[in-house]
């Protein structure tokens, strides 16, 4: 049966070279008990390492593969099973694998599995007798496996196709014994080399087939030695692949492997789903499309996970069509149109099956699916549609769609062969598309982590007028670890602050948010910026022991800079730790950068170094700049350069703080930053002394009645009548509770600005408190009335005492602070 033999080494013996894939044998538990060298290359577990365990550690998804009685039934009418896997490497890394698995059986029924390994684009090479291709892309292959005497132990189903043995004549022979003759003792010499060497070899003969006498085949055989966990040869496994006709189908393969080299440039699911329809059109189709599910073009999570049970059909997006034909006139859809298909159309059983679909001659008669489908019936009549094929696109146990290929000018139907390279490339095309799908997930969460973690809008009030600027190092993410804030305060002042969390990323930035919740929970209880930053150093230690995953490496350390402008008094007060210190313009236009203690960086104080603050009075018309280490730094270069240079693009005369921020940021090195850049520019505000009056009252039982005329006379002369029965409560029990808790003397004080405040300052230490007063309670109903009237109300910690303030709304005027747009870098 055997006519002639051409058998050659696929490599150098020394070090031996494995052309083919890497092989794995598996038991019906999905235990290692055969490796190859080559296998040790890929994957890097040496037969020590994997040999007797699971091969779960390499495959974590092979519980759904191996080992289970019910996969087994499925695949005993077919050759195995090929696709893409994740397989997790020796060092931890995990690689995206072409998989090809092939069921054996033995002589007790018995099952064994063989699994075969390459890399996506490593099997697109075409060698003359490898065997990768033909286990990679479900050709019809014959596999037989013999043990260290070269007896037959497991051979699979289309073994007999090839030489027309059954299984019973092989089990427990060698080969000569079953297939006597010259040729068959020359492969038996041939493995024996094999099992000595280690090194796989390719034996390429011609023979008749049993049920095809008529016509000689071509034949490769593929031998590979199979260790044992102490790295001794266990056997041999060979691979009979039918070659007959193949040429044709390598170099269609090989034109295939050319034309994908061109998807997935970009990460981009629309523009990656055109790239797909173009690969296959005219070298496989006349006429292609891709659809996407909504779900995935829409950024979410795929909805087709494969085996699932729907009641209603998908929805898809066209994502890429291509046609012989100028102006594609087969699909009724343009692309990025929405495309619906029927519950009995063989579009929907693709995506929900996971199967491809071949119609060779597409049938058209009445009663068919596309009588259900009448737009699609319309181009394919008119276009003489008339071989089709559907493909799923599979990614992670889901289909992210389905590829469709049609044939109207060619008018050769579709076959087998055809189907095979079709699913062959759009194996390839579906990585790109997962992994444009993945990128665009995580840009979209990322997208609105920033919008959510970020101040939309800066409001600064009657104290100042505010711009920003942010450009993340992580471009692709748009989020990084920096923040800014400007945060109204009571009285009419402004808390502004800039920070800098270690890294960038979406860990960077989600540690980022807990702090700037943080800060702002802090300003509301009006804490002085030295207390606050050492609240917000144990919050970030806190932080840190919270994170005990041992596979996770906390953010951990932080710098912040906090300051509190006051426009009455035009006071500022900084502190900061370890971040760079503020940019400060006065009105002449000098740029000065202030002597601020630095501070420990958040998270390294332990909260055993104190903060200290620094107070200083701000010329009228000032310009402050806030800004993150990533501004004025940059990898060779020193701080002071481009803290100079900052300083430099500020002092520019009359220009807008928008502008201001443009010119700054152009002043950052065009390359990709290796820093988040942050800037955040505030112009000081004063208030009119007229907006402003405040009153020294003597401790004495009069001073409510004083208290009360004046407010009222005040209001009066700002046109406020309106307020007056409303304010002269809350001064009356503002003072009184000063009189009652308080001691020293006492300070009332009305501001007029965006809202009404009333502030009552006394030397006491006593803070007021908020509590609901019984029935039968004689007191405590003050405070209570005080926030039913007002619009919010609180107190702080003042300069020998505290002051207990409450805002009530002004009548609806023109806004005087519009927010400003913050346009991204």
């Amino acid at each position: 049966m055997i006519s002639s033999d051409n058998t050659t080494p696929a490599g150098p013996p020394n070090p031996p070279k494995v052309s083919g894939a890497a092989i794995a044998l598996i038991d019906e538990r999905g235990t290692v008990v055969g490796w190859t060298q080559a296998a040790q290359r890929l994957v890097g577990y040496c037969v020590e390492d994997i040999v007797g365990r699971s091969v779960a550690l390499m495959l974590p998804s092979s519980g759904e593969l191996l080992g289970i009685s019910s996969f087994a039934e499925q695949r005993r009418g077919q050759r195995g099973w090929s696709g893409t896997a994740a397989v997790r490497h020796r060092d931890g890394r995990t690689l995206n694998l072409s998989l090809g698995i092939s069921l054996l059986r033995g002589q007790d029924e018995s099952l064994r599995w063989l699994i075969s390994l390459a890399d996506v684009g490593a099997h697109s090479e075409m060698k003359n007798g490898s065997v990768r291709e033909s286990l990679l892309i479900d050709a019809p292959i014959g596999i037989i496996v013999h043990d260290s005497q070269l007896r037959c132990t497991w051979v699979n189903d289309a073994m007999e196709l090839h030489d027309g043995i059954p299984p019973d004549r092989r089990f427990g022979r060698p080969l000569t014994d079953s297939i006597p003759g010259f040729e068959t003792a020359a492969l038996e010499a041939l493995m024996r080399k094999v099992l000595e060497s280690g090194t796989t070899m390719v034996h390429q003969y011609k023979a008749w087939l049993p049920e095809d006498l008529s016509r000689e085949h071509a034949f490769s055989a593929s031998s590979f030695c199979l260790q044992d966990a102490a790295g001794q040869p266990l056997g041999v496994c060979s691979v009979i692949v039918d070659d007959t006709g193949g040429q044709p189908m390598r170099e269609r393969l090989a034109a295939l492997s050319q034309v994908s080299t061109r998807i997935g440039g970009s990460l981009d699911i629309m523009q990656t789903g055109q790239e797909l329809a173009d690969a296959a059109v005219p070298l496989l189709a006349d006429y292609a499309t891709v659809d996407l599910s909504e779900s995935v073009t829409s950024n979410e999570e795929p909805y087709g996970r494969i085996g699932a049970v729907r009641d209603h059909a998908p929805v898809f997006r066209r994502a890429g069509l291509a046609s012989i034909h100028a102006g594609i006139p087969e699909s009724p859809w343009a692309r990025g149109d929405i495309v619906f298909a029927s519950l009995s159309s063989p579009f929907t059983s693709v995506f929900r099956s996971g199967r491809s679909h071949l119609e060779p001659v597409l049938d058209t008669s009445p009663g068919t699916w596309i009588a259900h489908d009448p737009a699609r019936a319309q181009k394919i009549r008119e276009h003489g549609v008339h071989s089709m094929m559907i493909v799923p696109i599979r990614a992670r146990r889901s289909v992210l769609g389905v590829a469709v290929f049609a044939r109207t000018e060619d008018l050769a139907p579709f076959h087998e062969d055809d189907l095979i390279l079709a699913e062959e490339l759009v194996t390839r095309a579906a990585l790109s598309l997962d992994n444009a799908r993945r990128y665009a997930c995580e840009r979209t969460t990322a997208l609105a982590l920033q919008r959510n973690l970020l101040p939309r809008c800066l409001k600064g009030g009657a104290a100042v007028e505010a711009a920003s600027r942010y450009l993340p190092a992580d471009t692709d993410a748009g989020v990084g670890g920096d923040w800014f804030d400007v945060i109204p305060l009571s009285g009419a002042r402004v808390a502004l602050v800039v920070g800098d969390v270690v890294g960038h990323g979406i860990d960077a930035a989600a540690t980022m948010g807990r702090l700037r919740t943080a800060v702002r929970t802090l300003a509301d209880l009006e804490v002085p910026p030295d207390e606050l930053l050492s609240h917000l150093d144990q919050c970030v230690g806190r932080l840190a022991e919270e994170d005990d995953d041992p596979n996770h490496t906390p953010v951990v350390g932080a710098t912040c800079l906090y300051a509190v402008y006051d426009p009455v008094t035009r006071q500022c007060t900084m502190a900061r730790a370890g971040h760079v210190p503020p940019a400060i313009i006065d009105p002449q236009g000098r740029a000065t950068f202030p002597d601020l203690p630095s501070g420990a960086p958040l998270g390294l104080g332990l909260g055993l170094v104190p903060f200290d603050s620094v107070e200083m009075e701000l010329p009228e018309g000032s310009l402050l700049a806030f800004y993150t280490d990533g501004l004025v730094e940059s990898r060779g270069g020193d701080i002071d350069v481009g803290m100079h240079r900052l300083s430099a693009a500020l002092t520019q005369p009359d220009q807008s703080l928008e502008d201001l921020c443009s010119s700054v940021m152009d002043t950052v090195p065009t390359q990709a930053p290796s820093d988040d850049v942050t800037l955040l520019l505030v112009r000081i505000r004063t208030l009119d002394a007229a907006q402003i009056s405040s009153w020294e009252l003597p401790t004495e039982p009069t001073v409510v009645r004083t208290a009360r005329h004046v407010t009222a006379r005040q209001l009066s002369e700002w046109g406020l009548q309106h307020l007056v029965p409303t304010t002269e409560l809350v001064v009356s029990e503002l003072v009184t509770n000063a009189l009652r808790h308080g001691a020293g003397p006492i300070r009332l004080r009305l501001i007029r600005h965006q809202v009404l405040t009333c502030e009552v300052f006394d030397s006491g230490n006593c803070y007021p408190r908020l509590r609901r007063a019984r029935i039968v309670d004689e007191n405590g109903r003050g405070l209570l009335l005080v926030a039913r009237l007002s619009r919010r109300w609180g107190f702080r910690s003042a300069s020998g005492g505290k002051v207990v303030w409450v805002e009530q709304d002004l009548p609806t005027e023109p806004a005087h602070d519009p927010c400003p747009s913050q346009a991204s870098a």
